[in-house]
């Protein structure tokens, strides 16, 4: 290595350089694990190969900026980095470009009177009382997590940024709910996620929208709690079966969306079909058998006897096990009409 790169002289010429300065230089020698780079005058710096996107396309007397990233190596050179100074360079275009109003990204590094954070040479801080719409419990737990907000102050000349988390939080819940409102609709299938349960119904979150699914409309069996089917966490499809633009509300029902076991137990009965039933009621016109498989319809009186001066009292009683004749079923209106196979007289 020539003079130019004694350790002696180096120690003396670096000694006022810190870590994160910023210089602007060119390339004066190109090495296989990496360049010096000029910064002025007899002042120079390594930067490694790995630093750059495309090494082989590097040449002496290439201009660009860098950042020092340390203020020496083991050859006694302190160390600077292109991308860095690329990466700063960047972020400074994207924090002068910005206007009140606008969003952006960024990484919560630190908490002060705020949350703080860099973009560039500008500084950013996030007020406590913009940090979230929700209680924050930790401040702490915020750092290293990028978060989106947008800029309520901006001074360009100090390069320094005020911005709102909350704020952003609060213009996408608006717009979430107005899109939510233009689409929602009686009988629409919807995806949401059970948040809070209650003894009388749970509330169910829709596209971001807190909907009420009442304990009744959840099975069509009678429930002691909803955590016998649901539980917080669940996400399922549900219909929509009441909505209330005015006092935005919207009524939600699983139980919607499931077969009525009435109607499966009819579905199995066949016409013409014998079964076995029980007498469970007792009508002025007729009685109400329950047959082997749950299923209950009607045995009219007409069907029990050609005598019409027979009472239904008569014929049957409540409790009485009858074989009887499936005659016809209405899936649909949930009705079975049923013949009692050895007609009295």
């Amino acid at each position: 290595m020539s003079e130019k790169f004694n350790l002696d002289m180096i120690d003396k010429t670096f000694t006022t350089y810190r870590k994160g300065q910023a210089f602007d230089g060119v390339v004066v020698l190109k090495r296989e694990d990496g360049v010096i780079f000029n910064i002025g005058g007899k002042n120079d710096a390594y930067i490694l190969a790995s630093d750059f996107a495309d090494y082989k396309s590097v040449k002496i007397g290439d201009r660009f900026g860098i950042v020092i990233t340390n203020q020496k190596n083991e050859e006694g050179l302190i160390e600077g980095s292109k991308a860095l100074a690329d990466s700063l360079k960047l972020a400074n275009q994207n924090a002068s470009n910005l206007r009140l109003g606008s969003k952006f990204s960024f990484v919560i590094t630190g908490v002060g009177n705020g949350m703080l954070s860099k973009m560039g040479d500008y500084s950013i801080i996030v007020p406590f009382d913009q940090v979230s719409e929700h209680y924050v419990k930790n401040f702490n737990s915020m750092i290293g997590k990028q978060f989106e907000a947008v800029v309520t102050e901006i001074d360009k000349e100090a390069k320094s940024i005020v911005a709102s988390i909350k704020l952003l939080q609060e213009q996408t819940r608006v717009a979430v709910e107005k899109n939510f409102w233009n689409i929602i609709f009686i009988n629409k299938i919807v995806k949401g996620k059970v948040e809070r349960i209650l003894p009388y119904g749970a509330f169910v979150n829709v596209e971001g929208v807190d909907c009420f699914l009442h304990i009744s409309n959840v099975a069509y069996e009678k429930l002691e709690k909803i955590e016998d089917v649901l539980n917080i966490g669940d996400e399922r499809q549900f219909k929509v079966i009441k909505v209330d633009r005015e006092n935005k509300k919207v009524e939600l029902s699983l139980k919607a969306l499931l077969e009525d076991p009435k109607t499966m137990r009819i579905k199995e009965l066949q016409v013409g079909q014998v079964c076995d039933g029980e007498v469970v009621k007792l009508l002025q016109f007729g009685a109400i058998v329950k047959v082997e498989n749950g299923a209950t319809g009607l045995l009219h009186i007409s069907n029990c006897t050609e005598n019409k001066a027979k009472k239904i009292y008569e014929l049957v009683k409540v409790g009485d096990v009858v074989k009887v004749e499936v005659l016809s079923k209405d899936e649909e209106n949930q009705k079975v009409s049923f013949k009692l196979e050895n007609m009295k007289d």
